[in-house]
């Protein structure tokens, strides 16, 4: 095949370059610049130093409490997303019948915007919630579980999705040798299945754990984190923090800019522990 002459590189790749400067990294830098300034708008940005950083986890504990509620949600999400989505994708590789229908109709849950979402699943709970004389902002407990189960119903079609190829992908020859070896149905799937979709496990492991880290729209219909901020996640506190109170944009900032780290610290760790994982597979 022929190489592309370098002299060709500039000329496509430059678009790209600029677009990545011009919408990410400029607003980065100038984002990390705001964390250190009281501000209303960009324009009358005065430096203030770490004090926004500070008042960010001394003035309340809604910072906290959000951080706290959003490990719990993602601890719990990205097990049983994974868990569902990877038996969903054993059961619909089978050569069963309609499993092409079974596959759409698990997937369109994940096409459907996350405020819609919200309200839709709010107003099935509520539905059920009202025979016992409560709604889900009653408790903080109601509205992670509600939380999870939306999370789940909505992204579980995806991530079985991405199990299926990986299913799919294994050579049939290793599955027929391990028949005429004697290996029964959990044998198979410990020995071979599960090693050799160690690929996909990463992708879907990084992926349920950024979205459930970043959650926001269904957070914001669901419950709007009542009561009284209990059931807000790290999202939703930052944008309580930075439109919710004047004077207060500096902060919310400051709180976006330690989330963001805390995530990245979190992907990159799990990311780590994914390859290695590949490896020893």
């Amino acid at each position: 095949m022929q190489k592309m002459p370098k002299k060709y590189y500039a000329f496509f790749t430059l678009p790209t370059i600029i677009a990545f400067i011009v919408a990410f990294f400029i607003p980065f830098l100038l984002g990390i610049y705001l964390t250190f300034n009281t501000f209303t708008t960009v324009t009358n940005a005065k430096w203030a130093g770490v004090s926004n950083y500070v008042r960010a986890f001394t003035e309340n504990n809604y910072f906290l409490n959000a951080t706290i509620f959003t490990v719990k949600f993602a601890l719990v999400s990205v097990v049983l997303i994974n868990v569902f989505a990877f038996g969903l994708a054993l059961l619909l590789t089978r050569k069963m019948r309609g499993e092409n229908g079974f596959r759409t109709v698990f997937f369109m849950p994940n096409l459907i915007g996350g405020i819609v979402l919200g309200y839709i699943w709010l107003l099935i709970i509520n539905g059920i919630l009202i025979n016992f004389g409560v709604d889900i902002t009653y408790s903080a407990k109601y509205g992670f579980w509600g939380l999870v189960v939306v999370a789940n119903w909505q992204m579980v079609g995806y991530m079985m999705i991405i199990y299926i190829a990986g299913i799919l992908a294994i050579p049939p020859e290793l599955m027929e040798a391990a028949k005429i070896d004697g290996a029964n149905s959990w044998q198979t799937l410990k020995s071979i299945t599960i090693p050799l979709v160690m690929p996909a496990i990463t992708i879907c492991t990084f992926l349920t754990l950024a979205n459930s880290f970043k959650l926001f729209d269904q957070n914001l219909s669901l419950t709007a984190g009542a009561p009284g901020r209990a059931s807000a996640m790290l999202a939703l506190d930052i944008y309580n923090t930075f439109y919710g109170r004047v004077g207060f944009e500096g902060v919310g900032q400051a709180k976006a800019m330690v989330f963001t780290i805390f995530v990245a610290l979190i992907v990159l760790l799990q990311l780590r522990f994914s390859r290695t994982r590949e490896l020893e597979s």
